[in-house]
């Protein structure tokens, strides 16, 4: 029988066949496999804690923290013709959601607002000449001190939009309403004025309150580090108020006095204080 050389395989040569074809199969399936594996590892979250790096992306949370503040503000309306401007402090309160959604409540005590007008008092505790006696029927050597004092209670709603790769921080815009009171206080250093004794005084004071609004707009700053969290910015007060004793000197009753329109517009800034913040998987990815 006549056979092909061809066709007669060496047990060496179906080794070498099986190694080939194992061979081809592997790298077949490196082949479709390897752009999967990178793609994989391309998508494949990887933890970052080096804050400090360009490729750090901040992970928007919910927070919650309380911040002391200060302002300067700037009257008008209503306020602008008795007082100059003033200066303000206080506490707030406000949580941010995931969405950087924020709720918060506020408490500004505003002072060291001085008289505008000079003659202000003239026709009332001093004559018309400026003059003031004091108890004993002298002209006063002491002095009575008149500054405007005003303090306010608010809630407001915001949202914090980030402009950059830190999710918590960005542009914060605030509105609010909630109760404004304002007052002529008077500090009699010499105790010699009976003008001032006592409930009479409440005949100078002129207190008035009623409703507020308010807004912010301004830029909230959030870090890792919690000594790093502030915000500064512009605020506005627009106020409708009227007065809220039984008599004012000045003018008489005030059962029917109207409303009246006042302002304030200045920069305040804050420093926020954490209280909590939920814990979220910062990450960032290959390209």
């Amino acid at each position: 029988m006549t056979m092909s050389l061809s066709n007669i395989y060496t047990g060496k040569d179906v080794a070498g066949c099986r190694l080939l074809h194992l061979f081809l199969f592997l790298a077949a399936v490196m082949i479709f496999a390897v752009p999967e594996n990178v793609n994989a590892q391309r998508s494949k979250p990887v933890y970052q804690t080096d804050f400090s790096s360009k490729d750090y992306v901040d992970t928007a949370a919910p927070m919650i923290w309380l911040d002391a503040h200060m302002a300067y503000h700037f009257p008008f309306g209503n306020l602008r013709t008795m007082f100059k401007n003033n200066f303000a402090v206080g506490p707030g309160f406000t949580f941010k959601s995931k969405s950087n959604w924020t709720v918060g409540f506020h408490f500004d005590y505003m002072f060291n607002a001085n008289m505008r007008d000079p003659n202000f008092f003239n026709g009332t505790l001093a004559n018309e000449e400026g003059i003031v006696i004091d108890g004993n029927g002298l002209v006063s050597q002491g002095g009575i001190r008149a500054e405007g004092r005003y303090w306010t209670v608010q809630a407001d709603f915001g949202k914090i939009i980030p402009v950059d790769r830190w999710k918590n921080s960005g542009i914060w815009l605030r509105i609010g309403g909630g109760y404004f009171s304002h007052r002529l206080r008077l500090d009699d250093f010499s105790k010699q004025y009976p003008q001032l004794d006592d409930d009479y005084a409440k005949g100078y004071d002129r207190r008035s309150g009623g409703f507020a609004l308010n807004q912010f707009v301004g830029y909230q700053f959030v870090r890792k580090n919690r000594m790093l969290n502030f915000f500064i910015g512009v605020e506005f007060h627009e106020m409708w108020t009227r007065p809220n004793r039984n008599y004012i000197f000045f003018e008489g009753p005030t059962a029917d006095m109207p409303y009246k329109f006042s302002g304030l517009v200045g920069f305040k800034a804050g420093w926020n204080i954490p209280l909590y913040e939920r814990k979220t998987t910062t990450t960032f990815y290959y390209r």
